[in-house]
C-alpha cells in the first residue's frame, strides 16, 4: 500500500508537468535581440565630439526574422532594429525625434506606429491614413493578443538614453511594393537632444553599408 501511494504521488506532478510544458511554450514572450553598442552594427552614424551613436539593422531575411511569430514581410513591413548609444556623461532626449527612411528612389518612409501597425496587420486592405468614414469599419481579422504583446514589446519606444547606456527596439516601414528598399537607401535621424535641449548634428545611417557587410565566416 505505500508504494501504490507513492506511485499516485509521482504520477499527478508528472502529469502535471507534462501539461504546463507546452503550455509555457507557446505562452513565451518576445525576447528582443541582444543590445550592443550602437557601433557594432554595419549601418550606424557615430558622432564622436557627441559621443552619441546610431545604428540601423534591418531583419530583411527570414532566418533573421524568425525572432517574430508574425510574418511581417507577407504584410509588406520591413523590421529594422534601431540602437542609440550615448557614451557621454550626460543623457540624452529623443521626445522630439523624427526617423526617414530615404529609398533609392528617393521615397520617404517614416516608421509605422504601433496602432496603424494593429490595424494594418488585422486588415491588410487597410490603408495607413484616417478612414473619411465617420465611423471605423471592423477589422477582418482581429490580431491575437500574442501577437499585439509581440508588437508593443518590440516597438522602439525609448525618450531618453541614459550616461553609458544603450536603447533599443523595432522600428517598421512600410515597403510595400518597392523592388530592393534598402538598397541606395539612408535612414535619417533628427531631434536628437543634448542635456540642455540643444539639437545634436543630424545622424545618416546608410544601409549599403550593412548590404555590403563581410559575409560571416
Amino acid at each position: 500500500m505505500p508504494s501504490s501511494s507513492l506511485r499516485r504521488g509521482w504520477i499527478v506532478p508528472l502529469c502535471c508537468a507534462v501539461v504546463l510544458v507546452p503550455l509555457a511554450i507557446a505562452s513565451k514572450s518576445f525576447v528582443k535581440p541582444e543590445t550592443k553598442p550602437a557601433v557594432n552594427y554595419p549601418a550606424h552614424d557615430a558622432h564622436s565630439d557627441e559621443k552619441v551613436a546610431i545604428a540601423a539593422d534591418p531583419y530583411d531575411t527570414p532566418e533573421k526574422a524568425k525572432i517574430f511569430s508574425v510574418d511581417f514581410a507577407a504584410h509588406g513591413f520591413l523590421p529594422v532594429f534601431f540602437l542609440v548609444t550615448n557614451d557621454g556623461d550626460q543623457p540624452i532626449a529623443l521626445a522630439n525625434m523624427e526617423i526617414t527612411m530615404i529609398t533609392g528612389n528617393r521615397a520617404k518612409l517614416t516608421p509605422i506606429g504601433a496602432e496603424d501597425l494593429y490595424r494594418r496587420l488585422s486588415n491588410p486592405q487597410a490603408h495607413t491614413a484616417p478612414s473619411p468614414l465617420p465611423i471605423p469599419l471592423p477589422h477582418k481579422k482581429p490580431l491575437s493578443e500574442k501577437a499585439m504583446e509581440e508588437i508593443e514589446l518590440a516597438h522602439f519606444a525609448a525618450r531618453a538614453v541614459e550616461p553609458h547606456t544603450t536603447q533599443s527596439g523595432f522600428l517598421f516601414f512600410d515597403v510595400g511594393g518597392i523592388a530592393a528598399p534598402l538598397k541606395g537607401a539612408s535612414v535619417e535621424v533628427t531631434g536628437v537632444d543634448d542635456a540642455k535641449g540643444t539639437e545634436l548634428l543630424y545622424f545618416e545611417i546608410t544601409m549599403d553599408k550593412y548590404l555590403n557587410r563581410p559575409a560571416n565566416p
